[in-house]
């Protein structure tokens, strides 16, 4: 298969899986499965960003200093894309252990379910950019791109599902914009493969970018969390599951680099 063809299956697979999963935890409200997947992809995207995309991109030939520059860029500029609801990570549901106040999600749908859609579609189409450009590299690394994308899409579109139901989408419905607006992945998987392949040096810049995405969701989404917990008896559980994120991604470099 060319290199084209895999990003564009694993964007295919990233969209479905995550979608298929988040539906069936959302419409069964899974809610203990999603609070546990939340810290679990923190402590993935984290590994991957700092053990994969980082060392690859200042192993290349761009200049250290602008590459750091661009991921501090990046950061910022997730934290405002975030301000500004232009792009959202809720992971949040009725009935979850987070404690919000009755009715949170109601609240969060008043913000409408067309603007969740597009804003997810322009994260979609930016995830499709980052598989591609890890694919780009190396083999190994996009695998290790969409699993993290993966990881973060399964509770991002279980938060997702609960507001778009709360805000009067029937379930079908929700599915299927859902969905829709996932296959934007593709897309920008389509388009970053020939930007990127046609100029090559921007390849280091875009590994940046994918890092500064992954550590901004992993520690936005990640630290408030923990900030909240009253005991230490609530916070080691989380710990855990973080490192577990870590580990599986440590065990997965251990298995591609036998191979």
């Amino acid at each position: 298969m060319s290199t084209l063809g895999y990003i564009i299956a694993a964007n295919l697979l990233s969209t479905l899986v995550s979608i298929g999963l988040a539906a069936l935890m959302s419409f069964r409200y899974l809610s203990r499965v999603v609070d546990r997947l939340v810290p679990v992809s923190a402590g993935l995207l984290l590994a991957t960003a700092v053990t994969h995309l980082l060392p690859e991109a200042f192993h290349s030939e761009a200049d250290p200093a602008a590459l750091g520059w661009v991921l501090l860029g990046g950061i910022l500029g997730f934290f405002l894309l975030e301000k500004l609801a232009l792009i959202h990570h809720t992971h949040h549901h009725e009935g979850d252990v987070h404690h919000h106040e009755h009715g949170h999600d109601a609240h969060e749908a008043r913000r409408g379910g067309v603007p969740i859609l597009v804003g997810d579609a322009f994260h979609n189409f930016a995830d499709g950019v980052v598989i591609a450009g890890a694919f780009l590299v190396d083999f190994h690394l996009g695998v290790f791109a969409t699993l993290a994308v993966m990881a973060h899409e399964i509770p991002h579109e279980v938060g997702d599902f609960m507001i778009l139901l709360n805000a009067g989408f029937s379930r079908e419905r929700a599915f299927l914009f859902n969905m829709l607006s996932g296959m934007s992945a593709v897309l920008g998987g389509v388009i970053g493969y020939f930007v990127l392949e046609a100029t090559r040096s921007l390849l280091p810049y875009a590994l940046m970018i994918a890092a500064s995405s992954f550590i901004y969701i992993a520690l936005s989404d990640l630290l408030p969390e923990m900030m909240r917990r009253s005991s230490l008896a609530k916070s080691l559980p989380e710990v855990g599951l973080v490192l577990l994120g870590v580990v599986v991604a440590a065990l997965a470099t251990g298995i591609f680099d036998s191979h």
